[in-house]
């Protein structure tokens, strides 16, 4: 039924307990598994010296995460690849569903944080709301 799909990972821990459960679908259903990462460069300090490094650090710290999903869906026989992108989570989630064709997408939640995020939306929210296949969201 699920032939390809997307782990979205933001390294938290809620994302450590989506893997365990993504290990387990992805091996029932014999799917392929995309993990993405998306990330933010806070743009207020591009002026700054050294802008150059924050950026590719913040690329390191992206990479180094879906690096880690990858290895272990791929000790798992998971057929695995990763990606990263720079941009705001949500948008780039649902545009790399549509890009990979998923057929799921999996990640974890934290939960809202503040009387903001309940009101504007966290990004599982924004991907369960706008997702292009069925959402899995695991505490």
């Amino acid at each position: 039924m699920f032939h390809t799909i997307l782990f979205a990972t933001d390294a938290s821990g809620a994302a450590e307990r989506a893997l365990v459960y993504l290990e387990h679908l992805a091996r029932i259903e014999d799917a392929k598994v995309w993990v993405f990462h998306a990330y933010e460069v806070p743009q207020r300090y591009n002026s700054v010296e050294g802008f150059d490094k924050l950026v590719e650090q913040y690329r390191k710290v992206a990479q180094a995460a879906v690096d880690d999903s990858v290895a272990v869906l791929r000790e798992a026989g998971i057929e695995v690849e990763g990606e990263i992108v720079e941009g705001a989570a949500a948008p780039a989630i649902l545009e790399a569903a549509k890009r990979h064709d998923a057929d799921l997408i999996v990640m974890g939640t934290r939960g809202p944080s503040s009387v903001a995020e309940m009101l504007l939306g966290s990004v599982s929210t924004q991907v369960l709301r706008y997702a292009p296949c069925p959402v899995l969201v695991i505490p």
